[in-house]
């Protein structure tokens, strides 16, 4: 592997969510390997075995007008993923209550450490939604309840609903990767009632819970909020995040038509994250 040649594309986008989990997704089935996150955008890295001329000819959101992106590209001898993730993961503190780092970085003084190695997929907590998520979850009463976390990215929110004292969590990602990495850091927390799946919101027939989250993104959410009503106890709470302030609206009649009554939203960079009763 130290002779491995790679191609780095440096993104610059606006507005950078949700763009760049698109362009993740897109450059992921293209044959990129590894995602680095940046103020500005995205780096992508490819194997220079698995890169061809055409590699970026069926990436929609390039062409589709949606955002302004524009990248460079070079190739590099190596690729040290720990480095470029380093330079870009800081620990953050939620509250003064709940941290979110990575192994190398010293513990906090916090009720709540989670310890996690994103790799490509999303939840490090320093994204709008993620953070706000946290926030809900630190302020509602998880003790013996049953959690779905839908779109699970890093397990994030799974890990914290154990920790705030959840008996029983599903977590959920229809992307490999996410799948896999929440495996990973389930493990790494040392998490026992976290059940891992890969798959969609099909996954969800039968099953209900006191609890659903899902941050995942407003089309996504339009279409699966039924399902969730339907999977949710009676009294239980749901929690969505992923769209804009100018969404809420439309969000929130989704909901009322299955059921569903407004509780309140955190709002962070025009980012909201809110929450239903049934």
């Amino acid at each position: 592997m130290s002779n491995t040649k790679y191609l780095g594309y440096y993104f610059k986008v606006s507005p950078v969510q949700p763009a760049v989990e698109i362009l993740v997704a897109e450059l992921g089935d293209a044959g990129f390997e590894s995602f680095v996150e940046t103020e500005e955008g995205l780096n992508a890295f490819i194997q220079k075995e698995d890169w061809h001329e055409q590699i970026l000819d069926g990436i929609y959101i390039l062409g589709s007008g949606e955002f302004e992106i524009h990248y460079s590209s070079e190739e590099i001898e190596q690729v040290n993923w720990n480095t470029e993730w380093e330079k870009n993961f800081d620990p953050i503190i939620v509250d003064d209550i709940c941290s979110v780092r990575a192994p190398f970085h010293t513990r906090p003084d916090t009720t709540y450490d989670i310890v996690i190695e994103p790799k490509m997929s999303f939840g490090t907590g320093h994204h709008e939604t993620t953070h706000m998520m946290i926030k809900h979850l630190l302020k509602m009463q998880l003790e013996n309840k049953t959690v779905l976390d839908m779109g699970c990215g890093t397990g994030i929110l799974a890990i914290l609903a154990e920790m705030r004292g959840a008996k029983a969590i599903d977590a959920i990602d229809i992307d490999n990767w996410c799948y896999l990495n929440t495996i990973e850091n389930v493990e790494r927390n040392n998490c026992t009632a976290i059940k891992t799946y890969e798959g969609d919101v099909t996954l969800l027939e039968g099953k209900n819970y006191d609890v659903i989250i899902a941050n995942i993104n407003r089309n996504i959410l339009l279409n699966d909020i039924k399902q969730y009503a339907k999977s949710l106890n009676s009294g239980g709470r749901l929690l969505l995040s992923g769209f804009y302030q100018e969404d809420l609206e439309m969000i929130t009649k989704e909901c009322t038509e299955n059921g569903l009554k407004f509780n309140d939203n955190f709002d962070r960079n025009n980012w909201i994250a809110a929450s239903y009763d049934l």
